[in-house]
């Protein structure tokens, strides 16, 4: 793909994602799309085919950014509370820079055809594996954990920096590194840290 026709079809999907995030995405139609990327309908089909396309491409394109080198970066952090702590600041970075993208992910990715999901779910568990495997390491054998405790602990860590979005401006007073500093230590020390 040349950068012209990448910058095109990422500004498509930019918008799509701002109108998927408002309107839904079964309520946002390919005019809708268009008039707010400022192309006509016709040269969105020279870049997508369909609205399922333009979708899988928001979510495909997020979650490449994710899983981006995420595996080497960790590999260099010898100390399992430091990679814990890398994940956390990384993806509350990627999810506040991203935020659009990232709702459609939790609200709209049940809307691809399966041929579709199935791509995007492949990724999503591809995150989950890696971080669930640092959680399980970082435990580092204090502990007899089953699989479906190691779960629980990450996905409780995905809800602690996944559901922000409802309340989180990271215009206001506390930054995004001040979250993450929040999330990393309620999740490995509790909330009793923060007493006086």
């Amino acid at each position: 793909m040349t950068d012209k026709k990448l910058k095109k079809t990422l500004k498509i999907g930019k918008a799509a994602a701002r109108l998927f995030n408002k309107n839904g995405f079964l309520e946002t139609t390919m005019d809708h799309i268009a008039s707010a990327a400022r192309i006509s309908k016709g040269g969105m089909y020279h870049y997508f085919s369909s609205k399922d396309e333009i979708l899988h491409f928001i979510l495909s394109n997020y979650m490449d950014l994710i899983l981006g080198g995420l595996e080497e970066e960790l590999d260099r952090l010898k100390d399992d509370s430091s990679k814990i702590e890398f994940i956390i600041s990384r993806h509350i970075v990627l999810y506040t820079e991203n935020l659009d993208e990232a709702k459609t992910l939790l609200h709209e990715a049940h809307c691809l055809p399966e041929k579709y999901y199935k791509t995007i779910a492949e990724k999503e568990r591809k995150y989950y594996r890696i971080v669930a495997n640092v959680i399980e390491k970082s435990l580092g054998g204090r502990t007899r954990m089953d699989e479906g405790h190691i779960t629980a602990l990450t996905f409780l860590l995905f809800g602690m920096c996944n559901w922000i979005y409802s309340w989180y401006d990271p215009k206001g007073s506390v930054s995004p590194e001040a979250l993450s500093d929040m999330i990393r230590t309620v999740f490995l020390k509790g909330v009793d840290e923060f007493k006086p």
